[in-house]
């Protein structure tokens, strides 16, 4: 039989959001003891024994943390449900199938990751910082506005920015929360579906998320942020992205127009970036492959071109 997790954690609340996407509060059965234990934007790893197929053993996922980590007790994950999976021992299908409160399983009290304020421009960077999810991608950014609120429930977040797209309306996970600090903390957030005509009552943004930042409506969302024509810039802005390739793709490289420089060295080398520039659109991706094809002239060369223009302007 393959080897089975060793079970060191509850799961004290689950919140089922849709059918596809569900809030897991994991409480682990001792804390660290170093508080707090992780910064926002980490992630640390949730993992189950396949109870249907022992012989299939156990699987672990690492997953994007969305509590603040100045909150007591269970530590919240937003997670999909994933529709194809690429393994034969999902960790989404287990969690679908077994997981109710009180349901045991394991969790890694040890966060891990540099996808953070901290470990990016530094916390003292006084640039907005626009925050692109995708989905579920919305948690590590959760996780920071909520630190800040935390750390003070007045905080001003003007400098948040946040952008989400989803499918459905329903699928934008915590925006009723978020359209609280909009209102009462002063941040800048918007959500966009991408199937409106199958949510007719729909109102808001409408299109992938990454359809932010092309032509006009990056100037449209220059004007929204509060900044001046052609502001919408690695001096007034750092960008971070979490979501699926196709929208890390489609956000990085629109703004190399812009100059902004992606934090992967391998495309910076690519686009002859040159060393003393400074990273200024982050990503949190678990495939080490770059998000652009940099092995294919024919698309790094107009991209190297746009980018070395776009730096001479700066």
């Amino acid at each position: 039989m393959a080897k089975l997790l060793e079970y060191n954690a509850t799961l004290a609340e689950r919140i089922d959001i849709t059918d596809a996407l569900t809030i897991f509060r994991v409480k682990p059965d001792t804390m660290p003891a170093e508080r707090p234990w992780f910064v926002p934007g980490q992630y640390c790893v949730l993992g189950m024994n396949n109870a249907e197929k022992p012989e299939l053993g156990s699987t672990r996922r690492s997953m994007s943390i969305a509590s603040a980590p100045e909150d007591d007790g269970a530590v919240e994950f937003y997670i999909r449900w994933v529709a194809k999976p690429e393994s034969e021992n999902p960790l989404t299908h287990m969690l679908w199938k077994s997981a109710k409160p009180g349901e045991r399983m394991y969790m890694r009290p040890v966060a891990a990751g540099v996808f953070t304020i901290k470990d990016t421009v530094g916390i003292d960077d006084s640039r907005l910082r626009v925050m692109v999810a995708a989905g579920t991608g919305s948690a590590p950014f959760v996780s920071m506005v909520r630190s800040e609120l935390r750390r003070d429930p007045n905080a001003d977040l003007s400098k948040y920015v946040l952008l989400h797209g989803a499918s459905y309306p329903a699928d934008l996970g915590y925006r009723d929360e978020l359209a609280q600090m909009v209102e009462r903390n002063k941040l800048k957030y918007w959500g966009t579906v991408s199937r409106p005509k199958e949510a007719p009552d729909w109102k808001g943004d409408v299109g992938r998320v990454e359809a932010y930042f092309e032509g006009a409506r990056l100037d449209e969302l220059e004007k929204r942020c509060g900044l001046p024509a052609g502001g919408f810039t690695p001096k007034n802005v750092v960008v971070y992205i979490c979501g699926l390739t196709g929208t890390i793709t489609g956000t990085v490289i629109p703004l190399i127009d812009r100059a902004f420089v992606p934090d992967f060295k391998r495309i910076r080398e690519a686009l002859g970036v040159p060393p003393d520039a400074k990273d200024s659109v982050f990503y949190e991706q678990y495939d080490t492959e770059p998000v652009i094809n940099i092995k294919d002239p024919a698309v790094t060369e107009p991209l190297k071109a746009r980018m070395q223009a776009a730096l001479a302007k700066l």
